[in-house]
């Protein structure tokens, strides 16, 4: 049997990694707000996390891996779309740590010409990422949304926002935009923010 990362976050991670080209489909600031995206709906659903005039409000005590309902407690009220921008880059190597300390992935750094430093991430095991796309891809097309597992209709929510193509090819989107729509409605407001997040930085880019 297969064992899965327990945070979603990470499973997120693995999602966007293309095991065909073999590297993350996405990296640098968008993947990075899809997994503060992730953890903010971890504890959503977990209910350490709700929401109070369409903002995030601490609500029941309980575990916080990522310092995301302390950082929300000690701040003034602020929207979904702060939250899932704000330490972005930072979230991309705590998770990436986490996936390499507990043996999913290998993370080789080299330099670019000898100058520039990158990093070459290899998933060990490529039966987890086949897993979790099973696992999304039978809550696009498979059991009536209420009985879907959480975590995987969060992941089908987060990767069309996301614009996840390791997941969800554009004409997946297309095809199954009412079944996402109802998925993305059972897994909270964060999902919603990342797709809000990404469009307003593709416009930026599109205006620049």
């Amino acid at each position: 049997m297969v064992e899965l990362p327990d945070s979603l976050p990470a499973r997120m991670y693995l999602l966007a990694y293309d095991l065909k080209k073999h590297r993350l489909a996405v990296s640098g600031s968008r993947l990075g707000y899809v997994l503060r995206a992730a953890a903010l709906t971890e504890l959503f659903l977990d209910g350490r996390l709700t929401e109070e005039r369409r903002r995030p409000r601490p609500d029941t005590p309980g575990e916080d891996p990522y310092g995301l309902v302390a950082q929300i407690a000690a701040s003034r009220p602020r929207s979904w779309q702060y939250w899932v921008r704000k330490d972005s880059k930072a979230m991309v190597r705590t998770v990436r740590d986490e996936l390499a300390e507990a043996g999913y992935i290998k993370v080789r750094h080299r330099r670019v010409l000898g100058l520039f430093p990158s990093e070459r991430i290899t998933v060990r095991d490529p039966r987890v990422v086949k897993t979790l796309w099973g696992g999304a891809s039978s809550a696009l097309r498979g059991l009536p949304v209420a009985h879907v597992n959480s975590y995987d209709a969060a992941a089908v929510a987060l990767a069309a926002a996301g614009e996840l193509k390791t997941v969800l090819p554009s004409s997946d989107r297309r095809r199954h935009k009412r079944r996402i729509q109802e998925l993305t409605a059972r897994s909270g407001p964060a999902a919603p923010a990342v797709r809000k997040v990404i469009r307003a930085q593709n416009a930026a880019a599109g205006a620049g």
